[in-house]
Order: structure tokens, then sequence, then C-alpha cells
């Protein structure tokens, strides 16, 4: 596609790329050390498609059944390019079925209901064919107690990750955070470094942390992200009427 729209997000998604590229070099960091997963909800199929055509493989969505329709859409393009869509919002435990089907990884694991149901899920999609690999977890650290905003407290986070670390079905993948709207970004960010060191301790594997968004991407990378969550800096405004 060459139309406007594929103009606007080459635009917005290269921007977000050197974004990227510095706040990876002024860390210290190699170059590719840290994911950048393009935050596709509201948005339609026909973006995805346009994004895949710019050399974006990695997604993310928060809302099921959109993701599954979205996906069946542009089924052909994604599998032949590849492409990966991991969901990065809360899910229902009566939806874990579905998100188990397309779901690379979930980040946003933050309670025991939810990984049994993750586990039996991706143990069946697994048996039936519908997926290759074990489902991809992040366990989701709240850092002010929050409960609206998600996550488990660090005192809560050993019995829940080695909850996930035993179910077959699922890959124990590592940490996600979501910045808390009071206090400073700084301090928060600090604080999930320090909850994270603990972590990979017991799981060192488990490297992977799922922290940064489109305001707070460079100071995510400089304490340790290895995946920024980017929706509006490269969609732009959420769409009157998602599809």
């Amino acid at each position: 596609m060459t139309d406007a729209r594929t103009t606007e997000l080459a635009q917005r998604l290269g921007a977000v790329r050197d974004r990227l590229a510095a706040a990876v070099d002024a860390a210290g960091r190699a170059p590719g050390d840290v994911e950048l997963l393009v935050v596709t909800k509201f948005f339609p199929a026909g973006d995805v498609s346009r994004l895949i055509g710019l050399g974006e493989r990695e997604f993310g969505e928060s809302r099921e059944p959109e993701a599954s329709r979205k996906i069946a859409e542009i089924a052909d393009e994604v599998t032949a390019s590849g492409a990966a869509f991991d969901m990065i919002g809360t899910v229902q435990t009566k939806k874990a079925r579905t998100v188990a089907r397309w779901a690379r990884s979930v980040h946003s694991v933050d309670r025991d209901r939810l990984v049994d149901a993750l586990a039996r899920s991706a143990s069946a999609a697994l048996e039936a064919g519908e997926r290759s690999d074990p489902l991809g977890v992040f366990v989701q650290v709240s850092l002010d107690g929050d409960p609206e905003r998600g996550g488990v407290v660090e005192e809560a986070l050993p019995v829940l990750a080695e909850q996930v670390a035993g179910s077959a079905g699922l890959r124990l993948r590592g940490l996600m955070a979501i910045t808390p709207l009071s206090g400073e970004p700084q301090h928060w960010m600090a604080e999930l470094a320090r909850i994270r060191a603990g972590f990979l301790e017991r799981y060192p594997e488990a490297d992977g942390l799922s922290a940064g968004m489109s305001g707070d991407m460079e100071l995510a990378v400089e304490y340790g992200s290895t995946c920024v969550r980017v929706g509006t800096a490269i969609m732009g405004s959420r769409p009157i009427l998602s599809q």
C-alpha cells in the first residue's frame, strides 16, 4: 500500500525507530537489544498490513475477540511474513482458550486462576496443532499496589512466577509493568529494576522485561527494558470507531 495512511505510518514508525535506537545507544546497550512491539489495538487490520509492509513483525493487541478477527482477516500476510502478536491487555479466564490460539505471549498475567486457564488452553492448542511453541508469559508487577491497574505486588511475585514456571504449555519470559500515574517515573523504573534483579537470581532465563510506552520508552530502556510497547506515537490518535 502506498496511500496517505501508509505514508503517515512510515513517518511515525521511522521516528520511533530512531528514538529507540538513540535510547539503546545512550544506555550503552547493543543494537537490537530492545524489541519494538507496535500496539495496534483499536486500529483496523489494514493498518497491521501496512506495518508488515513497512517491515514490522511484532504487534500488541489488548482486546479479544477484536484481535482474533483482525488476525484472521490478514491470515495469509501474517503467515507469509512470520508476524507475531502478543496479548498486552487484561485477559478474562473465559477467553484464555481463544487467546492461546493466536498469542505468542501474554504480558498481563497477575492471578493464579489465569495461569491455570492459560496453561490448560496452551496445552490443548499445542496438542491440536494450533500453536507450535509454549505460550510465553510475562508476570505483571504492580509497583504501587493499585488493583485498578493490574499486577501482583512484589511479595506475591515468587508464588505466581513459580506457578507459571511449573505449568506445562507455558514459558516464563519475564516481567511486565506499567508506570504508575503518581510519583516520579524514574523512581518507579528504579523500583522495577530492583525487583527484576531479584527475580533474575531465581529465574535467569526469564530475562524479558516489558516496560515503556510512547511517553517513557527512553527511561524504560535506560532501566533495562527488553520490549517497549508503543501505540500512539506510531498509530496516532485512537479512531472513533474501532474495528
